[in-house]
C-alpha cells in the first residue's frame, strides 16, 4: 500500500523525520523505493536536471506527465508528488483544476506541490476542495526566478519572515497538508513547523522540519560538468560522486572497444558445428 496523506501527518505527530528525494524516471523511483524512500517529488526541476533547460520556467504540462508516469510505474509502496509547472495553476482556479486532475488522472501521481503562500491559497483550496491532495511550497520558489534575480535566502528580515509566517499558515487554512520550505533560515523554519499542524519539507531550511527534501542527482554527485559543479549549493550533501565513477566506466568502455578488447569471447555467442559446416560448405570449429 502506498503511503498516504494521513500517513504523514501521523509521522509528524509522532515526531517521525520523514525523508524525501526526487525522482524523474522508472530506474531512479525503483532505486529510491529499494533503499527506503517512501515519498518522492517529481519536480520540475527536471527541467534542469532532465532536459537541460536553464531553469524550471519552460517545463510543461505534457513533459511533467510523462516524467510522473515513469516514476509511478517503478514504485508500489511510495507517495508520488507531482510538481505543477509554470503557469498551469497560476492563470485560474479552473485551469489550475484541470491540470491538478491530470497528474492525478493521466499521472499516476498521489498529489501535486504548488508554489506560493497567500496569493495560491484560495487556488488550493479549490484543488482541495475536488479531493485532490496539495502539499504547498514556500521560500525560495523557482518558478520566480525570473524576478528573484537569482536563488537566495528568503525571510531574512522581519517583514519577510512574519510574511513567511503567514503564507504557510494560509496555506494550511486552505487544505494543504504539507508545506515545502526552501531556503529559509533554520530558526524560522523552527517557528513555523510549531506553529504547524501539518508536515513541514525542508530544502536549505535546518534540521528542525518534519521532513527533508533534496534533487537526487545532487545527493549521489551525477553531474560532474554543468549544473552545480562549480558552486554546489549549501544545502546539499553528496553521499556519492556518481558522475565521476561513470566518466570512468564509459572511458574504460570506449578504450576496451577502441582497442579491440570488447568484447571477448565470454561475450559472445557460439553457433553449432553442423550449422556453420552448413552454411560454409566446409568443416569449421566452433566460434
Amino acid at each position: 500500500m502506498r503511503l498516504t496523506v494521513q500517513d504523514l501527518q501521523e509521522m509528524k505527530a509522532r515526531a517521525e523525520k520523514i525523508p524525501m528525494l526526487t525522482a524523474y524516471d522508472y530506474v531512479s523511483a525503483k532505486l529510491l523505493e529499494k533503499a527506503g524512500i517512501r515519498l518522492m517529488l517529481v519536480g520540475d526541476s527536471l527541467g534542469q536536471w532532465m532536459l537541460g533547460y536553464d531553469n524550471t520556467v519552460p517545463v510543461t504540462m505534457d513533459e511533467m506527465v510523462l516524467h510522473v508516469r515513469s516514476v509511478v510505474r517503478g514504485t508500489e509502496r511510495s507517495h508520488v508528488v507531482a510538481d505543477m509547472p509554470f503557469l498551469s495553476y497560476q492563470v485560474n482556479a479552473d485551469e489550475a483544476l484541470r491540470n491538478s486532475g491530470r497528474m492525478l488522472g493521466e499521472g499516476g501521481a498521489q498529489s501535486v506541490k504548488l508554489e506560493g503562500g497567500r496569493r495560491t491559497a484560495a487556488t488550493v483550496r479549490r484543488i482541495c476542495e475536488t479531493g485532490v491532495p496539495v502539499m504547498g511550497h514556500i521560500g525560495l520558489t523557482p518558478q520566480s526566478i525570473n524576478q528573484i534575480g537569482r536563488p537566495r535566502v528568503q525571510g531574512d528580515s522581519t517583514e519577510a519572515a512574519n510574511g513567511l509566517i503567514e503564507d504557510a499558515v494560509a496555506l494550511e487554512q486552505a487544505g494543504a497538508y504539507s508545506i515545502v520550505l526552501e531556503s529559509v533560515p533554520a530558526r524560522l523554519a523552527k517557528l513555523i513547523t510549531e506553529r504547524l499542524s501539518i508536515p513541514t519539507i525542508g530544502i536549505g531550511a535546518g534540521a528542525h522540519c518534519d521532513g527533508q527534501v533534496q534533487v537526487y542527482h545532487d545527493v549521489l554527485g551525477l553531474l560532474t560538468v554543468g549544473l552545480h559543479t562549480d558552486h554546489i549549493p549549501r544545502h546539499v550533501r553528496r553521499y556519492a560522486d556518481l558522475g565521476e565513477t561513470i566518466t570512468s566506466a564509459v572511458s574504460d568502455y570506449t578504450n576496451d572497444v577502441r582497442e579491440g578488447r570488447f568484447p571477448s569471447e565470454k561475450e559472445s555467442f557460439k553457433i553449432k558445428r553442423d550449422v556453420l559446416d552448413e552454411i560454409t560448405g566446409q568443416s569449421a570449429k566452433p566460434v
